[in-house]
């Protein structure tokens, strides 16, 4: 389990408001989903750092225009650009996605996407993604590159990515 010293350590800037919110249901999802052993875990706060700047966005700050008639996102809707932008710590995006999840959750997020950026359904969505993707694996074989490219479609914020991973790596053997 993840306490709230490793999560500050991991995300300095993460004020201790959101980590009280954040910390149960980031230790639910994660061992709902078999996030368990520290190589998993620090590659999956990793990518949440990384995607959400600490978890303290859990909204895209761009307004989802660019994603606008995405059919690669099943963006195919006037509006679901907008709509569908990325949320929640993983950075959800494209109506395809909220209907996969919200399916798989049993959570109308096609309807209500804003839930996605939940603290409540959030987490879930985002351990669920990297379940979904065969992420635990990669983790386990030390693949962090291929997990980056599986959450991104490529190699973006790739030094950014890593330092979390490093820095987490080393947060979480400590502890072990």
């Amino acid at each position: 389990m993840l306490t709230d010293e490793q999560l500050a350590r991991i995300m300095p800037r993460l004020p201790k408001t959101k980590r009280d919110l954040y910390l149960p249901r980031l230790n639910a999802a994660m061992r709902e989903f078999g996030i368990t052993t520290p190589a998993r875990r620090a590659a999956f706060l990793a990518q949440l750092a990384h995607e959400s700047a600490e978890l303290r966005y859990m909204e895209e700050l761009a307004s989802g225009a660019a994603y606008e008639g995405r059919r690669d996102l099943g963006n195919t809707h006037p509006g679901d650009g907008r709509r569908f932008k990325g949320r929640g710590p993983i950075q959800l995006t494209g109506r395809a996605n909220y209907e996969r999840y919200g399916r798989r959750l049993g959570v109308d997020l096609v309807g209500e996407p804003h839930r996605a950026a939940h603290p409540d359904v959030a987490f879930r969505v985002a351990a669920c993604y990297w379940h979904d993707h065969g992420l635990n694996a990669l983790a386990d074989a030390g693949r962090f590159a291929e997990i980056t490219r599986r959450i991104n479609g490529g190699q973006n914020g790739a030094a950014s990515r890593l330092r979390y991973f490093t820095r987490a790596k080393s947060v979480l053997t400590a502890s072990a």
